[in-house]
């Protein structure tokens, strides 16, 4: 089909090869043999008037003119599979949907195994694909490369839409034989103390607390740098160092790990975590679905919490009390 002069078909090709920059895969991906594919390119650069690519060794190099057209035709072709062709009516007990989404470790460890199970009971040939949050998630949503990506709520941007998850706030961690976190933890101290930090995925962005720090012009003592939340523990045992970390994690690596919590020493920012989502996908079904999957499942990991402070609180009077009444005893 044709509009414009331009055969529509063509617009699937160059999607493929700036997705795969590989002209092999790309006819794989959307099954064309590579003669085909090659005869694709051809047409597009004749009505384009651009070379649109370049070889360096085996992969494809895209012009400016063929990175200027990717992320619209992306979007239509989107757009076209989400509102356009007819699909079944969604039934998640026989969707075999690939979601692909973008989040930390964190996020990986405190929450979305438990959205994972449930996914294995509901629907069971629903997959997932979890990828590490680049700094370029803006654009990944854009070309609807990602389905979703869950991060504090403050990194995101207002071209997606978005909802709030759950409340985590920092603390500080050490190793349980750390004599320094015995006593209240004073700023100087903190800043004086070896940290064991993190930068977050692969464009090593800094993690709420080292942003909180530099706004303010402050800078701390970093002894190890770390890829991700979860590697901080281990450089954390034998040792007098500190890490930061969200509450939730510590307390995961504390039932297998020697470590002491300590309350950060000045008022570092609680943060919300949020899921946001491709602006196309608002009216897709099987996204609607899996944003509510995500939502009852963090009010339930909230209330867990809750619950689980509330037991933690109780068992403390308790035990303040069991205690005044023996010392009332022994006078």
């Amino acid at each position: 089909m044709r509009f414009n002069g331009l055969d529509l078909n063509l617009l699937v090709a160059l999607d493929a090869l700036m997705t795969e920059r590989s002209l092999t895969a790309a006819a794989r991906k959307i099954n064309l043999s590579q003669p085909a594919m090659s005869a694709a390119v051809a047409r597009l650069r004749s009505y384009f008037r651009d070379e649109l690519f370049a070889m360096r060794g085996r992969e494809l190099v895209p012009t400016s003119r063929a990175e200027g057209l990717a992320a619209p035709v992306r979007e239509a072709l989107t757009h076209i599979q989400i509102s356009i062709i007819t699909r079944d009516a969604f039934d998640p007990a026989r969707s075999k949907r690939r979601f692909r989404i973008g989040l930390s470790d964190f996020i990986t460890i405190v929450f979305f195994r438990h959205v994972v199970e449930r996914v294995a009971r509901e629907a069971p040939a629903v997959s997932f694909e979890l990828v590490t949050l680049a700094h370029e998630h803006d654009e990944l949503l854009r070309r609807g490369e990602l389905d979703f990506v869950i991060l504090p709520e403050l990194f995101m941007s207002s071209a997606h839409p978005r909802i709030a998850l759950f409340e985590e706030r920092l603390v500080c961690v050490g190793c349980g034989t750390n004599g320094q976190l015995r006593r209240r933890l004073t700023f100087d101290r903190y800043m004086s103390m070896g940290h064991v930090a993190v930068k977050l995925g692969v464009a090593r962005k800094p993690p709420i607390e080292e942003s909180f720090l530099l706004d303010r012009g402050l800078n701390r003592r970093i002894d190890i740098l770390v890829q991700s939340y979860g590697m901080i523990p281990p450089m954390l045992v034998g040792t007098s160092r500190i890490g930061t970390m969200p509450l939730r994690l510590v307390k995961h690596f504390e039932r297998t790990m020697p470590l002491r919590i300590a309350e950060l020493p000045q008022p570092f920012p609680t943060f919300t975590e949020a899921v946001q989502w491709p602006v196309l996908h608002n009216s897709d079904p099987e996204s609607i679905w899996m944003r509510e999957i995500l939502l009852q499942e963090a009010a339930r990991m909230t209330s867990a919490s809750d619950d689980c402070s509330m037991i933690c609180a109780s068992e403390q009077v308790d035990t303040e009390g069991s205690l005044t009444r023996v010392a009332s005893r022994l006078s």
